[in-house]
C-alpha cells in the first residue's frame, strides 16, 4: 500500500502536531526536535535521524552556524542553516543530558553516542522511524 504524504498547510494543524509530538510521547522533546529540524532544513526524515552530534554541535556544546552533510538518497552535499532551530536544539541537548533512562548502562551509552538522535535500545545506532512513532 502506497502512502500519500501531504504538507501541513493549516497553522492550527501544525500547532496541534507540534503539541502532540512534544507532550504525548515519552520522548516528546526528541520527537518535537526531529520534526522541527526536518521542517527547518527540509531534509528527508532518514537524513534528520542520521545526523550526528558533531554535525550540529561544536566541541564546546554550542550550535554550529551551518552543518555540512551528504544526503543519504542522492549522495549530494547539503549545507544546513541551523539558526531557525537553534533554541530547539539547545533544549534538546539539555533534555538529552538530563533524561533519565531505566538503566545506568543505557545512560552511560546514551551520553557517549555519536548520534544526535540515538536509539534508546541501541545508542550506538541512530533512532529508526519505527522507534520515532512509539
Amino acid at each position: 500500500m502506497q502512502q500519500v504524504v501531504l504538507p501541513i498547510k493549516d497553522s492550527n494543524v501544525l500547532k496541534e502536531v507540534q503539541d502532540t509530538l512534544l507532550n504525548n510521547f515519552k520522548a516528546g522533546r526528541r520527537n518535537y526536535t526531529i520534526f522541527q529540524v526536518g521542517k527547518a532544513t527540509l531534509l528527508r526524515v532518514s537524513d534528520v535521524m542520521g545526523l550526528k552530534l558533531a554535525d550540529i554541535f561544536n566541541p564546546d556544546g554550542s550550535i554550529k552556524q551551518n552543518a555540512f552533510i551528504h544526503d543519504r538518497k542522492t549522495g549530494k552535499p547539503n549545507t544546513l542553516y541551523l539558526k531557525p532551530v537553534q533554541t530547539e536544539l539547545l533544549l534538546y541537548r539539555q533534555w538529552l543530558l538530563d533524561h533519565k533512562l531505566e538503566s545506568a548502562w543505557l545512560i552511560q551509552q546514551n551520553m557517549n553516542s555519536e548520534w544526535l538522535f540515538p536509539s534508546t535500545s541501541r545508542p550506538y545506532r541512530p533512532i529508526t522511524e519505527k522507534q520515532f512513532y512509539k
